[in-house]
């Protein structure tokens, strides 16, 4: 403990860095957004055959990364730190 030391309290949801959550929440929402599009576009370019399960598996990776992008910057941005 020397000169210039200032103890951190920790807010009620610990240590939380709300700037880096807000801007990995985008980044993971983007890319899976990106992924999906990609897939499909390119399943549908190609004009291969594959199971139903894998055009829903990249539709649901489009809607989540359109949800997550959306939802990140309000939670991580707006409601947590008003809570703390």
């Amino acid at each position: 403990m020397g000169i210039g030391y200032l103890p951190t309290m920790a807010g009620r949801y610990g240590d939380l860095d709300y700037p880096t959550l807000t801007k990995r929440g985008v980044l993971l929402g983007l890319g899976l957004f990106a992924v999906g599009a990609f897939g499909e576009f390119a399943l549908a370019h190609t004009g291969v055959a594959v199971p139903a399960w894998e055009h829903a598996l990249l539709v649901d990776a489009e809607w989540l990364g359109v949800l997550l992008a959306l939802l990140s910057p309000f939670v991580f941005g707006i409601l947590l730190p008003l809570t703390e």
